[in-house]
């Protein structure tokens, strides 16, 4: 037995931090002296100790830590790669929304004052395989929107996913206040698409009636982003294809856990089964600001372009485009060329420079 002194120096841990791993439960003596109250510990405890304040250190929560104490190391291994991969995206949206307040909040003498508009085409097609387009796709005065319906009443789901959002096209809309608007209607839609799901499918799931939706609302500075399922959303910047989505499938939490590799994902027998959808118990979507640029050329899509034209091609077929309506029409006919097996929408917007009050056009 080691003294907490003696436990202290070899696990390079303080006593206070040990006393306090103790009050916590995460890391009980092996033996407290009921005379002294004096705490000793075991040699075999030096691993679980510096996991412990590894842990801590990391920030993650004490039901967490518990949970990762309790596994073997490969799946304590893929429990901390998943927590951080939730870091990383909540990280990242709180880093886009202090990079506004910052914006907004400094001196205004000497900032750019050139203003920006989007001009925007939509397409969506049924494929060259299903009966049905369960899709919908919608570019408003401020709304772009895909979403992709499933099961019996995807089409109609779809379409209420959409439609939830419309009204945003009339509001007058800032980028500080956009997001939790963008949240309330996203609420709405949810509910709508709910209300399509038989009653005997309600608490289920996604077998039954539900919608996927990938959305940017325009504030004439800024886009608001709105994703939950596997439709997706890139911007085209500098030459570069950047996916600015997280699908959220089965397949994409086994890549982030690092127990497939993206190429496996491609023909992995589960790679549709969504974790999130509109409809479902699991609908809380994601939401962020995105920052545009002049000359940045936005697309939405639903699955049935992602999975079937590779990246290298949606590049190339973006970057060529001469303008939005050019660059959708390529890019269904390309998932039509590549065997149309799904429904196919796209919406592609650009962002330009204008002398003219900010707004959107069609392209």
């Amino acid at each position: 037995m080691l003294t907490i002194g003696a436990f202290a120096k070899a696990s390079r841990l303080s006593p206070k931090a040990l006393r306090l791993y103790d009050e916590l439960e995460l890391l009980r003596p092996a033996r407290v002296d009921p005379g002294t109250g004096y705490r000793y510990y075991a040699a075999e405890q030096l691993g679980r100790a510096r996991l412990v304040a590894w842990l801590r250190r990391l920030g993650m929560p004490l039901a967490g830590i518990r949970r990762v104490c309790a596994l073997e190391p490969e799946q304590a291994a893929r429990e901390i790669g998943a927590y951080w991969a939730g870091v990383e995206a909540e990280t990242a949206a709180r880093r886009d929304l202090a990079a506004f307040l910052v914006d907004q909040l400094s001196p205004s003498p000497g900032k750019d004052t050139t203003m920006l508009e989007l001009r925007c085409s939509a397409l969506s097609d049924t494929g060259l395989v299903r009966e049905a387009n369960q899709d919908s796709v919608h570019a408003g005065a401020r709304v772009l929107a895909v979403a992709d319906g499933c099961g019996p009443g995807g089409a109609p789901a779809s379409t209420a996913a959409v439609r939830a959002l419309t009204f945003l096209d009339d509001e007058p809309l800032s980028a500080g206040g956009v997001l939790n608007l963008l949240e309330d209607a996203v609420e709405g839609a949810a509910r709508a698409v709910a209300d399509l799901v038989p009653r005997d499918t309600a608490a289920g799931a996604l077998d039954g009636t539900g919608s996927t939706l990938t959305a940017l609302v325009w504030t004439g500075s800024q886009l608001a982003l709105v994703h939950i399922g596997d439709s997706r959303a890139y911007v085209l910047r500098d030459g570069g294809l950047f996916r600015i989505t997280h699908d959220h499938t089965v397949v994409q939490s086994m890549i982030d856990e690092g127990r497939l590799t993206p190429e496996e994902a491609a023909t992995h027998p589960q790679r549709a089964l969504l974790l999130r959808a509109l409809g479902s118990d699991a609908s809380v979507p994601d939401l962020r600001l995105q920052d545009v640029r002049a000359g940045d050329r936005f697309l939405l899509c639903s699955d049935g372009l992602s999975t079937v034209v590779p990246d290298e091609g949606i590049t190339r077929l973006l970057a060529s485009a001469p303008d939005p309506d050019a660059a959708v029409r390529a890019l269904v006919g390309a998932a039509n060329d590549a065997g149309g097996p799904d429904n196919v929408s796209c919406v592609v917007a650009d962002v330009v420079e204008t002398a003219r009050p900010a707004g959107l056009r069609f392209g």
